[in-house]
């Protein structure tokens, strides 16, 4: 049972309400003022809140700020005399669903409700459908359902609980710190630090006393010993991220590290013993580098004890919208417009999945932050993506891949079976989606499916 809060200084006037709205099946609060209004929001479940505009000490418009800024969805209904209607328009400008002029019809009154309440309906369904998929389809704060990433779940799930060292390898913007931290909390050293450090961020000096730490003058502007991050993980784990860009000489001091576990601080003499748990994270082929000289084969293998290879998106392309829904219902929050994102045009989302993503995740999460501020409907659109990614997507099809002396009708049918693979593929199946997808008929795409003798199973 669905349930509205009615807001009204006057004696009688919410009780009149309730029975009307209770007769058609809602359950019904009520308060006489915005104060006993937000006690109530904040000890119930309610899906609409009808509130009068004119009240003392707290109005309705000011009630209907604090609620939009606890909970930006809720349907909110204005009543209002006809002295105050300037004042219920610019409170649908802050975000009240609409507004009646008082003295109303019940009937009218109830449609209001009801068509209030179907959007909420249709909005916490869509977000509760958004949580139920990333649950099944994540591991701590990674998603994805794809082959690859369901793998690298079962690899830290096996590999977390142990002491084991672990390299991660990916390009940037993959996720592999992500990673490192669903090892981390996976683990039983959940509970003491994890501390991370950029190898290529500071220069080897630095880098040497931020991995050690140094005594008190052992530089220059060296004031006052410092610990370092090998020190402040102890317990628990350091992550070394880029670990590629160690020079030789740091790689000879950190395989001694992991070897004696124990170290000294620049300028110092005491060994000092620690108790980690190492993870390295790197964008290149360590293995590649190790052959080029460029890394220490002991080292890498002291790393290379447990190995973690993250797919790019391109190669993941089934877990795009996941990742959509994701950002979306992490940057609702942030919008200022009324309407909320619910999801892609059906143009986006092919865009989506024909975009080569040289930026990985990131580079998704940073088109859809962005396309969130800017969208003014439900669904974002082509026109709410920056133009240069639009430009990029436009640019992937290059004639000059296509031989010469292709024939035109053999090209066209070969990219339609390709097209209609594809949209059987991110649509599981699901013939009805994956026509909507290319924008044609069901029974247009069925008739297609035999032609080209395509193995698809009939799903509706």
């Amino acid at each position: 049972m669905e349930t509205v809060l009615i807001v009204d200084d006057e004696k009688n006037y919410p009780h009149i309400l309730s029975a009307v709205l209770e007769e058609e099946g809602f359950e019904a609060f009520t308060a006489h003022s915005g104060h006993e209004a937000l006690e109530i929001l904040g000890n119930a479940d309610v899906d609409l809140v009808l509130t009068d505009m004119k009240m003392p000490a707290m109005d309705g418009m000011e009630l209907l700020e604090r609620i939009k800024a606890k909970e930006l969805d809720l349907p909110v209904i204005m009543m209002t005399a006809h002295g105050t209607v300037d004042k219920a328009v610019e409170a649908m400008q802050k975000g009240a669903y609409t507004y009646i002029l008082k003295p109303f019809d019940n009937e009218r009154l109830v449609i209001y409700v009801n068509k209030a309440i179907a959007m909420y309906r249709v909005v916490k369904e869509n977000r509760q459908l958004r949580n139920a998929v990333e649950l099944q389809y994540s591991f701590g704060n990674i998603i994805g359902k794809s082959k690859g990433m369901q793998d690298v779940f079962e690899t830290i799930r096996k590999v977390a609980p142990s002491n084991a060292t672990v390299l991660i390898e990916g390009e940037s913007g993959t996720g592999k710190e992500l990673v490192a931290k669903s090892i981390h909390f996976n683990s039983t050293r959940r509970d003491k630090p994890f501390v991370a450090v950029n190898c290529s961020a500071l220069v080897e000096t630095l880098l040497e006393s931020e991995l050690f730490g140094h005594e008190k003058g052992a530089f220059t502007g060296a004031v006052a010993m410092k610990k370092g991050r090998f020190e402040l993980a102890d317990g628990g784990t350091l992550f070394l991220d880029e670990i590629g860009e160690l020079s030789q000489s740091l790689q000879v001091k950190l395989l001694r590290v992991l070897q004696e576990k124990v170290f000294e601080r620049v300028g110092g003499e005491k060994p000092i013993s620690v108790n980690i748990r190492i993870i390295a994270a790197t964008n290149k082929k360590l293995k590649d580098e190790m052959m080029q000289g460029r890394f220490r084969e002991d080292l890498f293998y002291r790393l290379n004890v447990v190995r973690i290879a993250l797919p790019l998106l391109k190669e993941r392309r089934e877990d795009i919208r996941l990742f959509v829904d994701h950002f979306i219902n992490k940057y609702g929050d942030e919008r200022k417009a009324d309407i909320p994102v619910t999801g892609l045009d059906q143009d986006v989302e092919r865009l989506f999945y024909d975009y080569s993503w040289p930026g990985n995740v990131r580079e998704l999460e940073n088109i859809i932050e962005r396309a969130m501020l800017l969208c003014q409907s439900n669904n974002i659109k082509v026109s709410d993506l920056p133009k240069e990614f639009r430009d990029n997507v436009y640019n992937t099809l290059h004639l000059e891949g296509i031989p010469a002396n292709a024939q035109l009708d053999e090209t066209l049918t070969m990219i339609e079976k390709k097209m209609i693979k594809r949209a059987l593929k991110l649509t599981n199946n699901v013939q009805s989606r994956a026509a909507e997808l290319l924008g044609i008929g069901k029974s247009g795409l069925n008739w297609k499916i035999k032609k080209f003798k395509l193995d698809a199973d009939s799903r509706h």
